[in-house]
């Protein structure tokens, strides 16, 4: 069974940086793309960070230059830096393996 299990949500004042991590178990991900979203109250949700099993990145707009995706595939992990967070951040994440398998995330809170 495939379980997704992220940490490192919280609250913070903006400008600062938090670091999420999701540990993937019950597979093994390395060839598989995994990735971030995130959903805040009333709105839709939307895609953070993608990286595949060769490593590339992709990022929206919204969080390009801040964001930071990153996988060691040894520990079956995927961790999202990210810095200069805003007000506009807050919300749900929630990790991914090949949009397939979901967490059930973490809250991030970005204080003004």
């Amino acid at each position: 069974q495939v379980q997704l299990v992220e940490s490192g949500g919280g609250l913070v004042q903006a400008g600062e940086s938090l670091r999420l991590s999701c540990v993937a178990s019950g597979g093994i991900f390395s060839r598989n793309a995994m990735g971030w979203y995130r959903q805040a109250p009333g709105k839709e949700r939307e895609l953070v960070a993608v990286i595949d099993s060769s490593g590339n990145t992709h990022y929206p707009d919204s969080v390009k230059g801040r964001f930071t995706i990153s996988r060691d595939n040894a520990q079956n992990t995927v961790s999202l830096q990210m810095n200069s967070l805003k007000p506009e951040d807050t919300a749900v994440y929630c990790c991914h393996v090949a949009w397939r398998y979901w967490g059930k995330g973490t809250l991030v809170t970005v204080s003004s």
